[in-house]
């Protein structure tokens, strides 16, 4: 049976925009995971698949996958590598309710893991930009990992990951496409800014 997701009270409740980015920060030191832990396995998760072959073709010499199936990799294996470290204190999503990384005993601590070839922006879909409905699926509202990586050009440079990020999102921050018939929502710039702290290549002098 699926459990209604766990209801979050915005951090950032009648807390004016300048001061997001410390609110945010403060989230990020509260979180389990440390920043440099979410950034060396996000950059070893992309590493490996470099290292995969499938049907003895190998990633980045014989087979050149699109963005979206790369980031559906580093979206299985950012949380395997955590689940794998912690075992019995964080696991992947297992039911709709759930975020795409666990947290066993703080459910609150869960956090969700976007990915994009857009070197700055990232994209959810249309539902991200509703209020959580308690309907039975995953809040939208919580912890984010977000992960910025580079396309493939050729066969002759391998990929690289932009940029990591981590911070606090809520449905607000989210803006759906205009078009009647558009299923995407990205950030606002100001939410994008703030709200989301640079943990790789240029780590916030905040969190220092």
């Amino acid at each position: 049976m699926e459990r209604p997701p766990i209801l979050y009270v915005s951090p950032y409740q009648e807390l004016p925009a300048h001061k997001w980015a410390s609110k945010t920060v403060e989230l990020i030191q509260a979180h389990p995971l440390q920043p440099t832990e979410i950034v060396e396995v996000a950059l070893q998760a992309w590493s490996s698949i470099f290292e995969s072959s499938i049907g003895g073709l190998h990633i980045g010499t014989d087979l050149f996958p699109t963005p979206q199936i790369m980031g559906d990799f580093l979206h299985a294996l950012i949380p395997h590598e955590f689940s794998r470290r912690y075992p019995g204190k964080w696991r992947k999503e297992q039911e709709a309710s759930e975020k795409d990384l666990v947290c066993i005993h703080r459910p609150e601590y869960s956090t969700e893991i976007k990915t994009s070839s857009h070197p700055r922006n990232i994209y959810g879909n249309r539902s991200y930009a509703q209020p959580d409905q308690g309907t039975g699926k995953k809040g939208k509202s919580g912890y984010y990992i977000a992960v910025n990586f580079a396309k493939f050009q050729d066969a002759r440079a391998k990929p690289k990951i932009v940029r990591i990020r981590c911070g606090w999102l809520d449905h607000i921050d989210w803006i759906p496409q205009k078009s009647a018939t558009g299923q995407q929502a990205s950030l606002s710039a100001e939410s994008r800014g703030s709200k989301l702290i640079e943990l790789y290549p240029n780590k916030s002098q905040l969190l220092k």
